[in-house]
């Protein structure tokens, strides 16, 4: 099977998201063939060593700057059918993003009926864009031209807009015109070859994977509408939400985008994903968190399936059969991260207050994984250690003794802590103490070591942890410290703890089950969603008999998405699907019997 691996800021380059994730799969699923086509978010990425090391079944790369100026492409813009055609699709396009209730809203929510219009609107641009592309060799000259402003200023200023929309300013609209066209550039990349020699691009393949949303979504769109080639859309992250977070914090510099530009960013991205959702054979989320704010943009539950996301626990192992903690580390509470606010550092200080009045012996290691690209201008760290030397003094044992505190600040790949193995493996209890989380990737870390965790309940963490450590409110610290209290004062229930959160890993988060997850619904996909091509012998003519005559036979078993016979699979109930053009008389179900058979009561007397 010949995959496209759709991703963005990621595979193939060596470092960025889900680049681990990717490079895993490709390698557990060696049988098939991979043709990677991945989005450069941003220059850093080819300084930082270009791409990784990539595996043999990996027969083909093709990548594409989201940043900089666009490529250029034979072709041109200026001519009169040219412009009228790109004015029509814009307009519809940003008609839909400044459109009555325009923030993104799924199906059924808000206006059903003016959110389903919209929604069309959406795509009938977006294709008609892609389509222009395709004709006269891109789209970025025109979606930075004058035109393209007073286009999207026409549809701002249009009655019933949304009040952000409608106070633009020019430095707003040009701002959003050039976030645009850089979300709207995969539509003019040559990735779309037509299969006539050469390199074929995305119409040779078998199944188009996403392994993220956003513009990593859009050629998988394109190949299914263009190629009839089934969609696997895959997110560990919502990268709608992830939107909307940059929105609010800004570019270079944190701050925030004016309210106009917000506005219409998130109306855009908001409808790319319910499109995505919408045309997607099978969605895989990595968790419920995920799962909820995909169903809430619009995607079907019948095509929803939850994947948890794989991790090498063969680094973990040597921690976690040895089990408990050694002694003289059963009664230290070891925190492992990134030291910022989003994990709240400051509430497990004043925590860890409270547990040294009944547990004077305790201690916390706080273990930072990796720093900021400018920890000089970040005064978080430096003000969480200078909490903890007010809260815990160093206190000498006598006059010749240096003073200690029960709080230590170290870095991985110190002396003491060389590997996360040793970081997690260093004290008998792991807190996670995050007011925000999606995928707690380090509590899974924690329980393949067969540690007790302590975590507060935000994003996906009750659903990782299954009954398998303590779970407080977020934002609590007394709630915090009675819950580390409980587990350094019972050793016998941290090991039990410890032990069923081990073996809960290693059943659900590790390479092995991600993988052979990922094997299935390839499988699934590729007997369900054919892709339909001509069949040729080896010297390129027509392949008599190609196809088996029962693919021809017309019924609701053969019936796809456009009632061929032979189409695409349509998940949910069989009467929700399309019937096919004809169906013979020997295939057609029975008539249903007449309920009555006597006269109208009218007639009775005639």
């Amino acid at each position: 099977m010949r995959v496209g691996l759709l991703t963005e800021g990621g595979y193939p380059y060596a470092t960025g998201d889900a680049r681990v994730w990717c490079d895993r799969l490709v390698r557990g699923l060696a049988q098939h063939e991979f043709e990677v086509y991945g989005l450069g978010r941003d220059p850093g990425q080819e300084e930082a060593g270009g791409w990784g090391d990539l595996p043999r079944n990996v027969g083909w790369v093709r990548t594409a700057p989201l940043w900089g100026e666009p490529e250029r492409r034979p072709g041109g813009w200026g001519g009169r059918r040219q412009r009228r055609r790109f004015a029509e699709h814009f307009g519809e396009l940003a008609a839909a993003i400044s459109a009555p209730y325009g923030s993104g809203a799924p199906h059924g929510s808000g206006a059903p009926g003016r959110t389903t219009v919209q929604a069309d609107r959406f795509a009938n641009a977006l294709h008609g864009l892609a389509d222009l592309a395709g004709e006269y060799g891109g789209l970025s000259a025109a979606l930075r031209s004058e035109d393209a402003v007073r286009t999207l200023e026409r549809a701002c200023r249009t009655l019933g807009a949304p009040h952000g929309a409608q106070r633009a300013r020019v430095a707003d609209l040009l701002t959003v015109t050039e976030a645009l066209e850089r979300a709207l550039r995969p539509l003019s990349l040559d990735w779309y070859g037509d299969g006539a020699g050469g390199d074929p691009g995305l119409s040779g393949v078998d199944l188009c994977h996403a392994a993220t949303g956003g513009a990593a979504v859009l050629p998988g769109l394109l190949a299914k509408r263009r190629f009839g080639t089934p969609l696997l859309l895959t997110e560990y992250g919502v990268r709608l939400r992830e939107c909307y977070l940059a929105g609010a914090a800004g570019a270079a510099g944190g701050r925030p985008l004016p309210g106009p530009v917000r506005t219409l960013l998130a109306a855009f991205h908001g409808l790319l994903a319910a499109e995505a959702y919408a045309r997607a054979d099978l969605i895989t989320p990595g968790n419920t968190h995920t799962r909820r704010w995909q169903e809430r943009c619009g995607a079907e539950r019948e095509r929803l399936r939850t994947v948890y996301p794989g991790m090498d626990a063969g680094r973990f192992a040597e921690v976690g059969e040895r089990g408990a903690a050694q002694p003289g580390d059963d009664r230290t509470l070891v925190w492992v991260g990134r030291i910022e606010p989003p994990k709240d550092v400051i509430a497990l200080l004043h925590a860890f207050a409270e547990v040294r009045r009944w547990q004077p012996d305790a201690r916390l290691r706080i273990i930072e994984t990796r720093r900021g690209e400018n920890p000089e201008a970040d005064g978080y760290p430096a003000h969480c250690r200078a909490l903890a030397d007010h809260l815990f003094p160093d206190e000498a044992a006598d006059a010749h003794s240096t003073g200690d505190n029960p709080v230590s600040f170290e870095r991985l790949g110190d002396p003491e802590v060389p590997a996360l193995a040793d970081a997690y493996g260093a004290g008998g209890v792991v807190v996670l103490s995050s007011v925000v989380e999606g995928f707690p990737v380090g509590l899974v870390e924690a329980m393949f070591c067969g540690r007790a965790t302590v975590s507060t309940d935000v994003g996906a963490v009750c659903e990782v942890i299954g009954g398998t450590g303590l779970v407080v409110p977020p934002r609590n610290p007394r709630a915090l410290a009675d819950a580390c209290l409980a587990l350094l004062s019972d050793a016998e229930r941290c090991a039990r703890l410890g032990a069923a959160a081990r073996a809960r890993a290693l059943e659900l988060f590790t390479v092995e089950q991600n993988v052979a997850a990922f094997r299935g619904i390839y499988l699934e996909l590729m007997s369900h969603c054919p892709v339909r091509r001509e069949e040729v012998g080896a010297g390129g003519g027509p392949l008599p008999f190609a196809r088996p005559a029962e693919a021809h036979v017309p019924g609701r078993w053969t019936a796809g998405r456009d009632g061929d016979g032979f189409g695409h699979w349509l998940p949910g109930p069989a009467a929700a699907r399309p019937a096919p053009e004809h169906t013979p008389t020997w295939a057609a179900p029975p008539a249903p019997e007449p309920l009555g058979v006597g006269p109208r009561p009218s007639e009775e007397g005639v």
